[in-house]
């Protein structure tokens, strides 16, 4: 086995290849196994990540954010996932990430970015960004298992201006990897990321913890706009796409080339199959969750608007599945 940690053997295998390693962002009911699956089979990044599970949750199964299968990888799944976790106690990162571990999970990324009311108004994601004690304590008690470290964030919480204490606060952590996503938590997905500071936060980087690798988040829409932003900003290593894979599953595709809707609608098969596998192991998602994937392949470009506003009024996998064997599209 490599001495090496998870982390570093993803970064060592992207420098051999002279470009930065790429990740698919956590994102809340996209992320879970039966994605990850989907991402794998159309081409798939160097590392995924959990959907977010709440710390407390791990080891106290009364909690009322439930694991519900998030931590559930299937055996087909070519590595173990990053596990984000989120919360403000220390405590409960500590025996999260003892539990985690046993699991079999290799890393652990730390939320300090939602923006969500709800996860918010319970004192995780970006609402360590306003409480960095907080930020410093959960980090320390999550390295108390010995697995890698991360921290996923945002620029600030209200104003820009913020990453300047916050971005440095959190690289005195000394955190494996460091994911900025490039726009405060106030300004949401509403105004275009803020490239113009990624330079700020590579100097930050390489002044503070340059041992920390660098990664960046927001409108990154496919592998070779990533490549093309890195070899812009030096130093940069690695980019997450999070909203690129809903523009096309073939996002992480190193050799762009066009895809047919009948390929496309083929991965949807594939997704209704892992679907129900999943949905036999966990009572979560429930279908209505699967209909935002629809777009994802149903594309209007090629033709496929009413296909989708068909599969849109399925009430289960099967009917959506009699709707495409119907379809001459899907030939």
């Amino acid at each position: 086995m490599s001495e090496l940690t998870y982390w570093q053997q993803i970064a060592a295998k992207a420098q051999a290849e002279q470009r930065p390693f790429f990740t698919m962002a956590p994102m809340e009911a996209v992320s879970n196994t039966v994605f990850r699956q989907v991402i794998t089979q159309a081409a798939a990044p160097d590392a995924f990540f959990t959907e977010f599970v709440y710390a407390k949750s791990i080891t106290d199964p009364k909690t009322k954010f439930p694991v519900h299968g998030r931590l559930y990888v299937a055996p087909a799944e070519p590595q173990m996932p990053v596990v984000q976790l989120w919360g403000n106690t220390a405590a409960d990162f500590a025996s999260a990430a003892q539990a985690v571990k046993a699991q079999g999970y290799q890393a652990i990324d730390v939320n300090m970015g939602c923006p969500d009311g709800t996860v918010i108004k319970n004192h995780g994601g970006s609402d360590l960004i306003r409480n960095p004690a907080w930020a410093a304590a959960v980090i320390a008690a999550t390295k108390t298992a010995g697995l890698p470290v991360s921290a996923k964030t945002r620029l600030g919480y209200s104003k820009l201006a913020e990453f300047r204490d916050w971005i440095p606060t959190l690289l005195r952590q000394h955190v494996a990897v460091l994911t900025v996503h490039l726009r405060t938590k106030q300004e949401m997905s509403k105004v275009p990321a803020h490239f113009e500071v990624i330079d700020d936060l590579i100097k930050m980087r390489d002044e503070l913890a340059p041992e920390t690798l660098l990664q960046i988040n927001g409108d990154i829409e496919n592998y070779q706009a990533g490549l093309a932003l890195a070899k812009a900003h030096p130093g940069l290593d690695g980019i997450m796409i999070g909203r690129g894979v809903f523009a096309s599953p073939f996002a992480f595709e190193a050799q762009p080339q066009p895809h047919s809707l009948a390929e496309l609608l083929g991965l949807l098969q594939v997704q209704l199959d892992l679907f129900d596998d999943f949905a036999q192991r966990y009572d979560v998602p429930r279908f209505p969750s699967l209909k935002r994937f629809f777009k994802i392949y149903a594309r209007p470009e090629l033709g496929a608007t009413a296909l989708r506003n068909t599969m849109m009024d399925a009430k289960s996998t099967d009917d959506v599945r009699k709707i495409l064997a119907a379809s001459p599209l899907s030939k």
